[in-house]
């Protein structure tokens, strides 16, 4: 936290402000988004309780996954999708994927 100090001093001194620390021994530390997972390996977790919430600092390697989001695409949308614009099948169908399922994004796309 601060440079040059010794970390048991400066926990003494959390301690006198009503601030405690402990080391959480975490293998593993993983966000959970909508459209990806933030992973943080080998990580260094500090919980720091102090007017009686807890917070967490985490540091360590990060690095993405990316979630592949599952979209249900029915024969009926794809057909809209096609009168509306007047495309093909798969720009229907591609179109429709990007915008996740959604009939209106996917034709404003294929206008646009």
């Amino acid at each position: 936290m601060m440079p040059n100090m010794d970390p048991r001093a400066m926990k003494s001194m959390l301690a006198k402000m009503g601030i405690k620390t402990e080391e959480i021994g975490a293998q593993r530390v993983v966000i959970e988004c909508s459209d990806r997972d933030i992973v943080i390996e080998s990580p260094q977790v500090t919980a720091i309780s102090a007017q009686g919430s807890v917070s967490y600092q985490v540091a360590g390697a990060v690095h993405e996954e990316h979630k592949t989001v599952s979209v249900d695409i029915t024969d009926d949308d794809i057909d809209t999708v096609m009168r509306q614009t007047g495309s093909d099948r798969e720009k229907a169908r591609a179109a429709l994927q990007d915008s996740g399922g959604d009939i209106a994004a996917a034709i404003l796309a294929l206008k646009g």
